[in-house]
């Protein structure tokens, strides 16, 4: 396990499923023309994704102390 953390391994898989995330809920392709209108729809894109995952994790709050 130590050489996997300290090589990264791992991580292609991670950016892998955020890929296919990205395509499966926006799409596979860009209809934007200009490169510049292309940055823009990837950046709102990735600001949507974002958005949709932050809604999806619960704030949990740890507790110190005994539980009963």
């Amino acid at each position: 396990m130590k050489w996997q953390t300290a090589t990264g391994y791992g991580k292609r898989s991670l950016v892998e499923a955020a890929i296919g995330r990205y395509k499966a809920i926006i799409g596979g392709r860009l209809r934007a023309r200009t490169f510049g209108a292309q940055q823009t729809e990837v950046a709102i894109g990735c600001a949507v994704l974002n958005r949709m995952l932050a809604c999806a994790h619960p704030k949990s709050i740890r507790r110190i102390g005994t539980t009963s």
